[in-house]
């Protein structure tokens, strides 16, 4: 199991914070995604080593920016 959390930066409301939740919730092998959106912070759980690239993609696909990792 793999855990990590990032920062993601523009959002701005829960609706923000569940779209990104949804979408990288779709990325195979991802089991759990917290998203705290006081301080931008995402914590993602995954069964498989995750894939850095692919959480940056998705992020960015919905329309918001991954800053840290």
């Amino acid at each position: 199991m793999s855990t990590k959390t990032y920062t993601v930066s523009g959002m701005t409301c829960g609706g923000c914070a569940g779209t990104v939740k949804t979408e990288i919730g779709k990325v195979a092998g991802v089991s759990s995604v917290d998203v705290e959106l006081a301080t931008g912070q995402v914590t993602v759980t995954s069964a498989d080593a995750l894939d850095d690239a692919r959480i940056r993609d998705v992020v960015e696909e919905a329309g918001y920016e991954l800053v840290a990792v």
